[in-house]
């Protein structure tokens, strides 16, 4: 058990790096049971830092020491001290030199930081503190160095050897081996360092970029995967010229590279010009891969490449900030995907998965601000607070100042900062510069964390034709805040008059109306906004495409939200009132269930999504999103206490009866996207992806009943199909249904097919994982001895243990407690092997306080003997710890 709590990091105790390093020479000689990192740090004493000559302390861990010197001078081991996770030694002037050779042992490194094998390849990643597992350094990102890499290898085995930048040479050595250098001419920090080396396929293209210049663009893979790269490819040159055209960025070295890695903590990484993904986030295809993961694709490949200025080119002072990159970057590739597919969807998509999983982030006991005050262990930090509410903060930034505001404040800050590491104050401050604005205020959304809430009422006067708002806001309180101050809520909104028409706003004070539909700024713990020459009680839309993150409360009733569905002219508010209406029905049928009432359910819900999926001009897409009920995990998120069977059982008998009464319209809709499907070739593009998604839904819908001749379809869409959209979605289906016999032959024919690809493989495991009929934890257990999982590798771990856990809440959370002693399980063995992927599973036990007593005391006990399971990485620790405090 461990004996000491890990140090706790803070903020308020950033200081500057005593040491620079202007130039960084490494020299790697790779071999199969180890490898050989020789270093030369160029450095100086910090200008900014003081005076005099301190000890220079260098991080390092599982670094074996080889030699050690400074300005040519050997050093013996009374010059130094040598720990477990840093090296101290005493420069004699202020510019000095320091070279060392240490080995290290990337054949056995399981957590995937630093230098690690994934499968017969070499590969790095660095961010967040893993270069200090390649050789001593100041691995911190406000220490910045010019690189230049040269890596050795035997050349049958790695005939491709990649780093940073540009390379420069290369030649043969003795025993088969050979080696390249590269320069790369701009500063960076050590944790965007990327090294790969391998006998992998490169599909290779071209980027003329605005100023004319010529881009060689790779990807690189594994031979068998080299058809499945073009759709990256494509994207890639989208994100390019989509930054230059919205951001007037243009990419700023000669060649920018791509390498698809199997075994990967995260998504990707911005590696300054060798971006290194996790295979699933570059490979992609027709008949491996479904629609969902080609969007993700697009998506992740435009974040890594819009990094390169929001990310390389300005970086983090600290990893307290980096919500600076990673929100900022998260918001462009939200833009370009709404610029490249359907604005309302994304938005839909984006805001759907933000009050499932980051407002339930907010409520629990890892709650944090956008920019934390304090961490033990970085990597788990790269959390959705960090990322997709930085997002929104950056969103409501682009709101208040306008898309022109918004560009002249970015371009001032890559101008300003260009080659820096600065903070989230840096990038306000640039925004309130351009734009000749006071955002202090605003700068709580970084400072403050949980999820604000923000109530409305409304007032009429007739006579004076005068109608009133009154908003009210406040915020629970988070670990570490009990009380905070209000925070800036832009609010999108419109009015509507009795035939579903925009109403002209005119507010108290002006001179006349500007527009149907425009944004306020709620800063006050209280507010009241009136609006003049309003001719008769109008119904509000609040919160125009989701404007701000918050919980918004209006007392809607279901009239009044079904006529919002019809006539709201914001497409994202039109979806918003169906899920609200759909709310308010299902919390019925959960209170009926948990009195033990038959249970009956509102008929509105049915007439008002019957309408929708007979409005043929509507985006096949919003149909798709507005049938679609709101998921279990967001009705436990919106719970006081959240009863698991009461939720699955009413959302299922809503399922259930909506599937019967909306047979026919469905069964139409199905038909008609079907053949569309079956005479035309797969294409990835948004409208195919439209016609795909109702299709899909339309069938899980009548799947739910018993008519012969829908399984007949879903049977003939498994088997006969050119695309794995239609096939994982007819599987999935047939596998939450009662049809044993059909489900198990199909379930084989898919593996026997698909066996040797693991990123499908991975969806075979998920779909089993997910699905809520009795028995999934003994099927979960099963599945881990097939041959195609294995605990090692980070995506199988997601695509099963990750699925039963965090997607099938009847399933994980039995009233035994089993699930939950499984996944502590899970997380004691995962602690030893990959502590990063260990601290992440450990999230559905994290969130105990949802639950009823017996089931909070079981989650809570296994908690307690994953603490008491002996020494845990303080990626574990600090999650468990901050869990039971």
């Amino acid at each position: 058990m461990r004996t000491e709590q890990p140090k706790m990091i803070y903020l308020k105790d950033y200081q500057a790096p005593d040491y620079l390093i202007d130039e960084t020479h490494l020299t790697f000689e790779l071999f199969e049971d180890h490898s050989l990192v020789h270093a030369q740090l160029v450095m100086r004493r910090n200008p900014a830092a003081g005076t005099g000559l301190p000890p220079l302390v260098l991080d390092g861990q599982q670094l074996e020491l080889l030699s050690l010197s400074m300005d040519g001078a050997e050093l013996g081991a009374a010059d130094y001290q040598l720990s477990d996770s840093q090296l101290r030694l005493q420069p004699k002037a202020a510019s000095f030199v320091i070279d060392s050779s240490v080995r290290i042992h990337p054949e056995s490194n399981t957590a995937l930081e630093g230098l690690y094998k994934s499968g017969s390849m070499f590969c790095t990643q660095c961010e967040a503190e893993g270069f200090r597992k390649i050789t001593y350094y100041l691995d911190r990102p406000d220490v910045m160095s010019k690189f230049t890499t040269t890596v050795s290898a035997e050349q049958h085995r790695y005939p491709v050897l990649l780093s940073n930048g540009n390379p420069i040479a290369s030649g043969p050595e003795e025993g088969d081996r050979h080696w390249v250098t590269w320069q790369d001419p701009f500063m960076k920090p050590a944790y965007l360092f990327a090294l790969v080396a391998g006998d992998l396929w490169c599909v290779e293209d071209s980027f003329t970029t605005m100023s004319q210049r010529e881009v060689a663009l790779r990807i690189y893979v594994e031979p068998e995967n080299i058809d499945k790269c073009q759709h990256a490819m494509d994207s890639l040159k989208k994100s390019m010229r989509w930054d230059e055209e919205v951001y007037g960025r243009e990419y700023d070295l000669d060649i920018f590279m791509i390498v698809a890695v199997n075994d990967f903590n995260m998504g990707a990484m911005e590696n300054k010009g060798l971006n290194i993904f996790n295979s699933s986030c570059v490979l992609a295809k027709a008949e491996t891969a479904t629609d969902a993961a080609h969007q993700r694709v697009e998506a992740v490949v435009a974040h890594e490449y819009f990094h390169n200025w929001s990310g390389n080119r300005v970086t983090c002072r600290d990893w307290f900030q980096l919500s600076l990159k990673e929100g900022f970057t998260v918001f462009r590739d939200a833009e370009f995907s709404a610029d490249m597919n359907s604005r309302t969807v994304k938005r839909i998509e984006d805001v759907a998965y933000l009050r499932t999983h980051q407002f339930a982030e907010d409520a629990g006991p890892m709650a944090h601000p956008v920019r934390p005050d304090a961490f033990i262990e970085i990597s788990n930090f790269y959390t959705l607070t960090v990322y997709e509410k930085g997002s929104e903060v950056v969103r409501m930034i682009h709101t208040l100042l306008g898309a022109e505001g918004f560009r002249k404040g970015s371009d001032l800050y890559f101008e300003r900062h260009d080659g820096q590491a600065v903070t989230c104050d840096d990038f306000i401050k640039a925004m309130e510069d351009a734009n000749g604005v006071d955002l202090s205020q605003f700068k709580r959304w970084y400072s403050q964390g949980g999820t604000p809430r923000l109530s409305v009422s409304e007032s009429y006067d007739a006579q004076a034709r005068t109608y009133s708002l009154s908003f009210k806001q406040s915020c629970p309180p988070t670990p570490g805040q009990k009380d905070k101050q209000p925070f800036v809520i832009p609010v999108a909104l419109g009015l509507l008059d009795g035939q579903g028409g925009e109403m002209p706003l005119r507010l108290a004070g002006e001179a006349a109306a500007g527009g149907t539909s425009r944004v306020v700024a709620i800063d006050q713990a209280e507010q009241v906004l009136t609006f003049l020459d309003v001719a008769e009680k109008p119904l509000p839309s609040l919160l125009r495409g989701f404007s701000a993150p918050v919980k918004l409360g209006f007392p809607y009733s279901r009239d009044q939200l079904m006529f919002l569905m019809q006539h709201d002219s914001d497409g994202f508010n039109r979806w918003e009132a169906g899920q609200q209406l759909a709310v308010q029905v299902l919390q019925e049928l959960i209170a009926q269930h948990q009195r033990g009432e038959a249970l009956v359910m509102d008929p509105r819900l049915t007439a008002a999504l019957r309408t929708v999926l007979e409005d043929e001009q509507l985006d096949q897409a919003m149909v798709a999103e507005m049938l679609s009920l709101p998921g279990e995990g967001y009705l436990t998120e919106i719970s006081v206490v959240a009863d698991v069977d009461a939720i699955h059982g009413a959302r299922e008998f809503a399922r259930r009866q909506l599937a019967e009464a909306l047979f026919e319209p469905l069964w139409q809709r199905y038909q008609a996207n079907r053949e569309v499907s079956r005479s035309s070739p797969y294409v990835a593009e948004a409208e195919h992806f439209a016609r795909r998604s109702l299709q899909n839904i339309a069938l899980s819908y009548l799947m739910l009943g018993d008519q012969p001749q829908v399984l007949a379809a879903c049977l003939e869409q498994f088997e006969v199909c050119d695309n794995m959209t239609e096939r994982l979605a007819a599987l999935a289906v047939l596998v939450n249904s009662p049809f044993e016999e059909e489900k198990a032959k199909a379930l084989a024919s898919f593996a026997d097919f698909f066996k040797d690809n693991p990123l499908v493989m991975d969806q075979w495991f998920s779909v089993q994982a997910a699905s809520s009929l009795p028995g999934a934890l003994e099927r979960v257990q099963q599945l881990m001895q097939h041959p195609a999982f294995t605990l090692k590798n980070p995506n199988k771990v997601r695509a099963l243990i990750g699925a039963f856990a965090g997607q099938n809440p009847v399933g994980f959370h039995q009233a035994d407690g089993s699930g939950y002693r499984f996944l502590a399980d899970q997380v004691i063995t995962l602690n030893a092997l990959n502590p990063q992927i260990a601290s992440r599973l450990l999230s559905p036990l994290t969130r105990w306080g949802k639950y009823d007593s017996a089931r909070q005391g079981l989650m809570k006990a296994e908690l307690e003997r994953i603490l008491a399971s002996g020494e845990l990485s303080s990626d574990v620790f600090e999650v468990v710890s901050k869990s039971l405090a």
